[in-house]
């Protein structure tokens, strides 16, 4: 592997994030395991509970809400070393993970944008969605998110560190072009359901779609809100060498921001879906807590 990964330990091990010389710091660690463990109670609960209800699994809608759910519970166990420990992911890197656990971020993005074409014909173009959009190709295009993240994350440990910069850097431009036309996405999506669907006759199935779209209009906002900070700073950083920098991980304002993603989308997921939130009592608090199940 040709990207360093230095680490300042004499003992050999990784240190803690910070070293408890001030409040500050028990603060900025105590913040980092309720953060994980929240990311993990309310993401994990929601995989759960799509792989045990067969009326969501067989929804396409919610195989990308199990997908991204699925990175948002990665990503909540992924701070407990990414905020615990002295972590910085990036050039130079110091016990890093290689970009495998912040690379989940990337597989979300992807994740998200297909969820909007996939939404944008099921509502405007039924007919081809029906006939050409199967539970197969929307499982394959989950799979492919997956695979193109961590591909050229895998390419990049072989490249010289030149060339591993440079397609990072690649990446990040190609990451605007993702970013902008899920800015495009999204404001047809919002126009679809604030017009379109206002003007179809009442149904089980306009109630539906409207419920999808109002779903991930506000997930995409919420993640873009959360995410561009990070994307600006290490734009700033790779392309005119300006940014702001940071200790580790644990102290870095935008890549937290960035990771709250992991609570917040979740959490849209329940608030938007009374089906999933009916289906998570029965097969998850139900079982943990009967009274839940009685209310």
């Amino acid at each position: 592997m040709l990207l360093s990964n230095t680490t300042d330990s004499l003992t050999g091990g990784v240190p803690l994030s910070v070293d408890f010389d001030s409040p500050v710091d028990y603060l900025v660690f105590i913040f980092q395991i309720l953060f994980a463990t929240t990311a993990v109670l309310i993401a994990g609960p929601v995989v759960i509970t799509i792989l045990a209800t067969r009326s969501l699994r067989l929804q396409n809608r919610f195989i990308f809400m199990l997908n991204t759910s699925i990175c948002d519970t990665l990503v909540g166990f992924s701070v407990y070393y990414l905020g615990l420990f002295d972590v910085q992911e990036g050039y130079p890197s110091r016990n890093s993970t290689y970009y495998m656990l912040p690379s989940l971020l990337g597989v979300n993005i992807l994740t998200f944008l297909f969820a909007q074409f996939d939404r944008y014909f099921a509502v405007c173009h039924p007919f081809i969605y029906t006939r050409f959009i199967t539970r197969r190709v929307v499982i394959s295009a989950n799979v492919y998110c997956w695979f193109h993240v961590y591909f050229q994350t895998f390419v990049s440990y072989f490249l010289p560190l030149s060339k591993s910069i440079q397609l990072h850097v690649f990446s990040i431009v190609a990451l605007q072009v993702i970013v902008f036309t899920k800015v495009v996405m999204t404001i047809k999506l919002y126009v679809i359901a604030r017009y379109q669907l206002d003007r179809d006759p009442p149904s089980a199935e306009r109630d539906n779609n409207k419920e999808s779209l109002r779903i991930i209009i506000f997930v995409v906002i919420s993640f873009l809100v959360l995410w561009c900070p990070s994307f600006v700073n290490i734009f700033l950083r790779l392309i005119i060498g300006r940014g702001m920098t940071f200790r580790n991980e644990a102290t870095n304002l935008f890549a937290i921001m960035a990771r709250f993603s992991a609570v917040c989308t979740p959490s849209v997921y329940l608030w938007g879906s009374p089906a999933l939130r009916e289906a998570m009592v029965r097969t998850v608090w139900g079982r943990v807590c009967p009274r839940c199940k009685r209310r």
